[in-house]
């Protein structure tokens, strides 16, 4: 007698499939509306449409989220497509809470800035241009509520912009983008985020500090990295030498302060200037 053959799997109909598909678009778009509620009732507790931005925007619980999301991914839509579709969401319930504008300074050209603002922060919110990273950062200072984003490498021509942060009631730096950064990423140029100081929400995995120095040693570059740091920018002045420092939030501003100094450098000045969440690597 031969042996039964094992019954072959049912392979599903066209038309099944595209039913599990509207389903799931159904459920998705349901869950959508269901946040949309929840927000709605988020701003009724906050009233945060008077507070300003400060109260809406999370960059730690943002960034939080992109990192679950990262580690959980699998399959076969690209991290890409996922990243920009919560960015989007995430970027679009923060402006019905409390809308806003991004600034963006696009001296170094509007194409890569204009993708990392729709990227990160969707098409609903405002996108304005600006002729460099301090006129975005006046534009933000003046606004109620807005962001402002430029890129890390401004050039020597554009001079210690990040000075300009260091008075207590000035914008602040509160995030660096791209946060989950992978080779050939769609918005990669690396730009920060500033705002006016928040309240109670900024992540401080690594903080950022305007260093001004009388005289510089090549010690304190070692110094810098003995401490997991490193020099953002530099521009030098009729006043000496001026670095934007990034540094753990682990290293008190105190450490800072004694081991650039103890290096042999001439440390005039050290205003923090603001923070941001440490960067996730994917392959």
């Amino acid at each position: 007698m031969s042996a039964e053959k094992p019954a072959e799997k049912a392979i599903p109909a066209l038309a099944e499939l595209r039913q599990e598909i509207d389903r799931i678009d159904e459920a998705m778009h349901r869950l959508l509306m269901e946040r949309g509620t929840i927000i709605d009732r988020l701003i009724a507790s906050k009233k945060a449409s008077e507070t300003g931005i400060s109260s809406a925007f999370r960059p730690g619980r943002e960034a939080s989220m992109m990192r679950a999301l990262a580690e959980r991914h699998s399959g076969l839509l690209p991290l890409d497509t996922v990243e920009s579709i919560w960015r989007v969401i995430i970027g679009t319930f923060t402006y019905v809470q409390s809308s806003y504008a991004v600034h963006a300074d696009v001296s170094g050209g509007d194409a890569p800035m204009r993708d990392s603002a729709r990227f990160h922060f969707g098409f609903t919110v405002p996108y304005v241009t600006h002729p460099s990273a301090a006129a975005v950062i006046e534009a933000v200072a003046h606004s109620k509520g807005d962001l402002g984003i430029f890129r890390l490498d401004q050039g020597a021509t554009s001079g210690a912009w990040w000075r300009t942060l260091a008075d207590k009631d000035r914008p602040k730096i509160i995030a660096r983008l791209p946060f989950i950064e992978r080779p050939d990423h769609p918005a990669g140029t690396p730009v920060f985020v500033i705002s006016k100081p928040l309240v109670d929400a900024a992540v401080r995995d690594v903080v950022l500090y305007a260093a001004q120095f009388e005289r510089w040693h090549r010690g304190a570059h070692e110094a810098l990295i003995r401490l997991g740091g490193e020099v953002v920018a530099s521009a030098a002045d009729a006043h000496g030498l001026s670095e934007l420092v990034a540094v753990p939030g682990s290293v008190a501003p105190s450490q800072l302060h004694a081991d650039l100094t103890r290096a042999g450098a001439g440390l005039a000045q050290l205003a923090e200037v603001g923070s941001h969440a440490e960067r996730f690597h994917v392959k």
